[in-house]
């Protein structure tokens, strides 16, 4: 018991010695009074100033000179022309038909058109 209450001491003082203490700041003395001066009413505007002088125009650039002109090609040969191909033959003729019988009597009946509804 006797080393915890010694222990207990050095612990709080080291405890409270190391906070740290608040510094005092004094306020500061009262500034002597200071006239202040308040700008008065806009005077008169000023005459306006003279017009400017105009500028010199600057030299023209000279031109460029043309370029030259391409060649010609040369003109084109003519081809040859072409083998004209051969003719074909002529075609077998069919075999002829027998010569068509006269027609009898024979008598063609159209019926009427049914009356639309």
């Amino acid at each position: 018991m006797r080393y915890s209450i010694l222990v207990a001491a050095e612990l709080s003082a080291l405890a409270l010695s190391a906070c740290e203490r608040a510094t005092v700041v004094a306020p500061p003395a009262p500034a002597a009074v200071v006239a202040v001066t308040v700008p008065g009413p806009a005077g008169p505007q000023g005459a306006s100033g003279a017009p400017a002088e105009r500028g010199e125009t600057g030299a023209t650039g000279a031109t460029g000179s043309t370029g030259s002109t391409g060649m010609t090609g040369a003109p084109a040969e003519k081809g040859e022309t072409g083998a004209t191909g051969s003719t074909g033959m002529t075609g077998a003729e069919g075999a002829k038909g027998e010569k068509g019988k006269t027609g009898g009597d024979t008598i063609v009946v159209v019926p009427a058109p049914a009356p639309q509804r």
